[in-house]
């Protein structure tokens, strides 16, 4: 209905593997096949390393070298290079029908960077854009963003470092990006600030900056998964 805002569903989902965040993004991108089905599904993982598209494969001995820290490795079908999820960051996967929004892909990311920018600034952290794609202060990324869109249906999000251990960024060059570093909430406010904290702030902040209502979801039943989640 014109002039009517689109309804998403929020899903907290807590402390989950990322395969198994793969696997419930695929399962509501296959509801919008259906029909609308907005989702932002918010969780954390298990310290992962993921790799993005690119036309070469990482060496076999870094890959390696990464899984010895104590961290599964996973490959995903996102935009951008190398990065780190861990307990302690906001993982944020919006899996919406941009037909409902603004069929372009440049708008919707430049959408995400706004809505952190947002949070940034409900905290009194003053962040910015780059070139490069995702939420920085100074030359340090607090934020990074890599999507996927397929058919206008959006998968993957963003990464938002609240009181991440910083520790295993060292290991890897973030997002291919050399000279630059991270850095967090926590690290820029010099005081502990949880995911929990910052929930209800990026909620106000999606639903202003892409003009929607917010719903609370539930886990959706489906059948058990047969590969389990990684540890």
């Amino acid at each position: 209905m014109p002039g009517s805002r689109p309804v998403v569903e929020v899903l907290r989902l807590g402390l989950l593997s990322y395969q198994e965040a793969l696997r419930l993004q695929q399962l509501y991108v296959t509801r919008h096949r259906s029909g609308p089905a907005h989702a932002l599904l918010l969780c954390q993982h298990p310290p992962v390393y993921t790799t993005g598209i690119r036309h070469a494969p990482y060496p076999a001995p870094l890959l390696d070298r990464l899984r010895l820290l104590g961290a599964d490795v996973n490959r995903s079908n996102r935009g951008g290079l190398i990065t780190f999820h861990g307990p302690g960051q906001l993982l944020c996967y919006p899996i919406l029908h941009l037909s409902s929004f603004k069929k372009s892909v440049r708008w919707y990311v430049c959408e995400l960077e706004k809505t952190v920018l947002s949070v940034c600034s409900r905290f009194g952290i003053e962040a910015s854009t780059s070139p490069h794609t995702g939420v920085w202060v100074g030359d340090n990324k607090i934020c990074a963003i890599g999507i996927h869109c397929g058919r206008y249906v959006t998968s993957h999000g963003f990464a938002l470092n609240c009181n991440t251990d910083m520790s295993w960024f060292r290991h890897i060059v973030p997002c291919g990006i050399e000279g630059k570093g991270v850095t967090s909430l926590s690290a820029e406010l010099q005081r502990d600030v949880s995911v929990e904290e910052t929930i209800p702030h990026l909620l106000d902040a999606f639903r202003e900056q892409f003009n929607c209502q917010l719903t609370d979801g539930q886990m959706p039943e489906t059948e058990q998964d047969s590969g389990g989640s990684s540890a």
